[in-house]
């Protein structure tokens, strides 16, 4: 079979709001390594929330990759507006606004503070898989899946990182899982779980917090960079409304940032090819033009 070498068959999203400047950083770096990885065999695309598209795409400054700046409503779905509470409407599940961008090919859902400077295993293992049903999540250092812990057996699950493969009817298995639960969502905890219990539910692959770790100074997190990128937690709002060592949790999250960023981009301007280990950490997208 003919390899069509332009055709993009990965589709990589992210999804940002009226984040922190440090959130603003973050995204462009993520943007960046996700091209350093991927290049032209991907398209590209930011879902922004609560700020015009403008001012965002602004903040983020020159990349080297298009990108599809994507305007999102605040308007709740039918399916999802009566499964939530007023306060969960207030902030909505964003990451599922819209539910699907990439429908036709692999999607990847990824955090703006995640930022990748290797291809995970698992990421690689999900993407080369011949599964119709190959999905994929990130790990967590502890579950946090809200209403929906025990239906996930407590697993240690974050919607950070998501993989869909194509055709994959996400919206529809999410609005039968509501359903049949009866619940109602009321934090983002419990939207992290519904999502993992609908991708539990598949043949799902799942990136070790070794490869991509939960990296904040917060107490149970893991204060290192992974082997192959890092979610920055708790980078995103300016401010924080409790204290974490004895100061406010915003201002030791910024010093933290300020503290590792500097490795981080510096990983992210070498690219895959400067990794320690014997291969480039990156996938020949060839893999996938003929599946």
């Amino acid at each position: 079979m003919e390899i069509k070498h332009n055709v993009p068959t990965l589709g990589i999203r992210w999804t940002i709001g009226d984040v922190s400047d440090a959130g603003h950083e973050a995204l462009r770096l993520s943007i960046i390594s996700a091209w350093n990885l991927f290049g032209g065999r991907a398209k590209y695309a930011v879902c922004v929330n609560t700020v015009p598209v403008s001012t965002t795409a602004t903040r983020i400054g020159p990349l080297p990759c298009s990108v599809n700046w994507i305007p999102v409503s605040a308007h709740i779905p039918a399916w999802l507006a009566s499964h939530v509470t007023p306060e969960m409407a207030e902030g909505v599940a964003w990451k599922l606004m819209p539910v699907r961008v990439f429908p036709a090919l692999h999607e990847l859902s990824v955090d703006n503070d995640v930022i990748l400077w290797r291809l995970p295993s698992a990421m690689k293992d999900w993407l080369t898989s011949r599964e119709p049903d190959a999905c994929l999540m990130a790990g967590d250092v502890h579950s946090a899946l809200g209403q929906f812990g025990q239906a996930c057996n407590y697993r240690a699950l974050n919607s950070g990182i998501r993989g869909l493969p194509p055709g994959f009817d996400l919206e529809d298995r999410l609005r039968e899982t509501l359903v049949q639960s009866g619940r109602t969502l009321q934090s983002e905890l419990d939207e992290q779980g519904l999502q993992a219990e609908v991708l539990l539910k598949t043949k799902l692959y799942v990136i070790s917090t070794d490869d991509v770790s939960i990296c904040s100074p917060f107490p149970n997190h893991q204060k290192e960079l992974g082997r192959c990128g890092a979610h920055f937690v708790g980078l995103n709002p300016k401010r924080a409304p409790w204290i974490l060592d004895g100061r406010p949790a915003h201002e030791v999250i910024r010093e933290r940032w300020n503290e590792i960023s500097q490795q981080v981009k510096r990983r992210v301007e070498r690219g895959p090819q400067a990794c320690e280990s014997g291969d480039d950490g990156g996938l020949d997208m060839a893999v996938l033009a003929v599946r």
